[in-house]
């Protein structure tokens, strides 16, 4: 019997909401655990990820896998996912529509995972959870509270890529939100509650 996480990602399967349906080889669900306490929100699927079936595949994919080792995780214990599950024709920004027509499966794979901290990666995503018109450059880094869980923006790893890669200033800022990422993430799993198991005394008062 399938979950409800993997019985949303077959009906994503076969999604044709939108444009972005007729061009896609096929749907890029998510990668990763599927009750991580960690989500990365990405814009869409590239080449690579449309090929593959699987988000963030390609350089941008390696280095977001660079960054999590830097903070001692791993992909497998983390979940990416993107705001539209197809990819757009020539990799072109995702419409507003075509946005809309995917929320839906976002906002629900968010409530099965259930994650403590979600990252959003890049204007795109960070408009979408946050749901207004913010500039990335001045909202990376912060915490912004959504649906009782934390919401921390940075830029999106191919942002990175284009403006420099591994030493430019861009890339030392987004290894600062990386690490307040730890930080919130630590915060979060401190403050949740400690289930102990009952001792044999306990359980003999019932």
């Amino acid at each position: 019997m399938s979950t409800p996480l993997e019985e949303l990602a077959r009906v994503a399967s076969v999604c044709t909401r939108c444009r972005l349906s007729a061009g896609r080889t096929q749907v890029v669900f998510a990668d990763g655990s599927p009750d991580a306490d960690l989500m990365f929100i990405g814009e869409g699927p590239g080449y690579h990820e449309d090929q593959q079936g699987l988000p963030f595949v390609g350089a941008a994919g390696q280095l977001l896998n660079r960054l999590l080792g830097e903070i001692d995780l791993s992909r497998a214990e983390v979940r990416i996912t993107n705001t539209v599950l197809c990819r757009p024709p020539g990799n072109r920004d995702p419409l507003p529509d075509e946005l809309e027509s995917c929320r839906p499966y976002l906002m629900e794979q968010a409530r099965l995972v259930d994650p403590k901290v979600v990252v959003t990666l890049g204007n795109f995503a960070t408009r979408v959870i946050l749901e207004r018109p913010v500039a990335i450059s001045r909202v990376r880094g912060q915490r912004h509270p959504w649906n009782e869980r934390v919401v921390i923006p940075t830029f999106h790893p191919a942002a990175v890529l284009r403006g420099g890669g591994e030493t430019s200033r861009i890339m030392q800022l987004v290894r600062q939100d990386f690490a307040e990422v730890r930080a919130a993430l630590d915060e979060a799993k401190a403050e949740a509650p400690v289930l102990v198991a009952p001792t044999e005394e306990q359980l003999g008062l019932f």
